[in-house]
C-alpha cells in the first residue's frame, strides 16, 4: 500500500502551543502535567505528537510502502497565524518533515504546510519547499475550491503548483478567518454533522469547481488529490446528469465531465460499496489509497478493497500502482528542473 493520506502532528510546534491562550494549546492539567488541549479534549503530551520509529514500525506491520505525510488538522492552525508568526512555523515543519524523508529513503513523501494568510509568501514557500528531497506538493483547505471565484483568488498556489508540478492534496477545512467547524460542540450529533455530513458536502462542491468549471485549464501540470472519495459524486451524479438533461440538455452531462476531469481522489474511511460505487464513475485508475495515519485506517481501507466488488488489477491499482505513477511524475518534473 501506498498512503496518500496519512496525517502527522510535528513536535516542532510545541513552543509554539505553549504560547496559546486558546485551543489548541499545551497547558498544564489538575496534577501538573502538560497536556495538549484541543477541541477533541485533552491528550498527555507524551502521545500528542507523532514518533517516526513507532510510524515505520506500524507501516512494515501493516504492509504500508510509503507514507506521504501531511499536517493533522488540530496543526493546521499554525497555518492561519500572522505571517511572521506562521511563515517560520510553516518552514520548520516542512524542514522537518523534509528531513524524515532523507532519513528513510523511500518510505516516505511529504506535502507541505504553508503560511495562508499571504498566498504569495505560500507561493515562495511553495517554491522554496519543492526544492526539498521528498516534498511533492502541498495539503490545502478545501474552502479554496468551494466555487470557482474562491479557487480563482487562490491563483498564486495554483501557478507554484504548476511551476514545480505539484501534487494539491485538497483537505477539508477552513481558509484563515473562515468560522469552523460549522456546527458547534454543544449541538447533538456534533462530531456526525462536522465530521461526515459538512466534510462531505463541502468536499462535493469542491468536486463541482474543478470537474465542472475550467478553473484548472491554465494549470495543465498540476496534479489534484482530493480526500474521502471527493465527497458524496458518486452517489449523487445519476441525479445531476437527471438535473443536467432537464434543465440544460444541450450541456454534457455531468458523469462525463468528472470522468474526463482526471481529479484524484483517495478512499479513505470509506468501505466497499462506496469504492464500487468511486470506481464506476471516476475509474479505478483516479483512486488512491488514504488511511489519515492510523492503524485503525489502514484496517479499515485494505479490508474495504478486499470485499469490493472490482477487479484485481483495479484493486491494485488503488492500493499502489496509481500513487506511484503520480509520484514518479512529480519526481520526474523535479529531475528535469535539476538538470536544468
Amino acid at each position: 500500500m501506498i498512503d496518500m493520506h496519512a496525517h502527522w502532528k510535528p513536535a516542532e510546534v510545541a513552543d509554539a502551543l505553549r504560547a496559546r491562550d486558546r485551543e489548541p494549546r499545551i497547558a498544564r492539567d489538575a496534577n501538573g502535567a502538560e497536556v495538549l488541549k484541543s477541541r477533541m479534549g485533552e491528550e498527555p503530551l507524551a502521545t500528542a505528537f507523532d514518533d517516526v520509529a513507532f510510524h515505520l514500525n506500524r507501516m512494515d506491520r501493516q504492509g504500508v510502502e510509503i507514507s506521504v505525510l501531511s499536517l493533522l488538522g488540530t496543526f493546521c492552525w499554525i497555518e492561519s497565524q500572522p505571517l511572521e508568526i506562521s511563515g517560520p512555523l510553516c518552514r520548520r515543519v516542512n524542514d522537518r518533515l523534509s528531513a524524515i524523508c532523507q532519513e528513510h529513503p523511500g518510505r516516505f513523501a511529504a506535502f507541505a504546510a504553508l503560511p495562508l494568510v499571504d498566498l504569495n509568501a505560500a507561493a515562495a514557500e511553495l517554491d522554496r519547499v519543492m526544492a526539498l528531497p521528498g516534498m511533492i506538493g502541498t495539503q490545502i483547505p478545501g474552502n479554496f475550491f468551494l466555487t470557482k471565484d474562491d479557487a480563482v483568488a487562490a491563483a498564486p498556489l495554483l501557478e507554484a503548483a504548476n511551476r514545480h508540478s505539484a501534487v494539491l492534496f485538497i483537505h477539508h477545512g477552513p481558509r484563515p478567518g473562515d468560522a469552523f467547524p460549522k456546527v458547534a460542540g454543544g449541538i447533538d450529533n456534533a462530531r456526525r454533522r462536522n465530521g461526515t455530513l459538512d466534510m462531505q458536502a463541502s468536499l462535493s462542491s469542491v468536486m463541482v469547481t474543478l470537474c465542472l468549471t475550467d478553473v484548472l485549464a491554465p494549470y495543465p501540470n498540476v496534479t489534484v488529490q482530493v480526500h474521502n472519495l471527493g465527497g458524496n459524486i458518486p452517489y449523487e451524479v445519476e441525479r445531476m446528469d437527471h438535473r443536467s438533461i432537464l434543465d440544460t440538455p444541450a450541456e454534457e452531462l455531468p458523469s462525463s465531465r468528472i470522468r474526463k476531469a482526471k481529479i484524484y481522489v483517495d478512499c479513505n474511511s470509506f468501505g466497499p460499496r462506496a469504492i464500487e460505487a468511486a470506481v464506476s464513475l471516476y475509474g479505478a485508475e483516479r483512486i488512491v489509497c488514504g488511511t489519515d495515519g492510523s492503524a485503525f485506517g489502514v484496517d479499515w481501507t485494505r479490508k474495504a478493497l478486499e470485499e469490493a466488488r472490482i477487479s484485481e488489477d483495479e484493486r491494485r491499482k488503488i492500493l499502489s500502482g496509481n500513487a506511484a505513477e503520480m509520484l514518479a511524475r512529480v519526481r520526474a518534473a523535479a529531475g528535469q528542473r535539476k538538470a536544468a
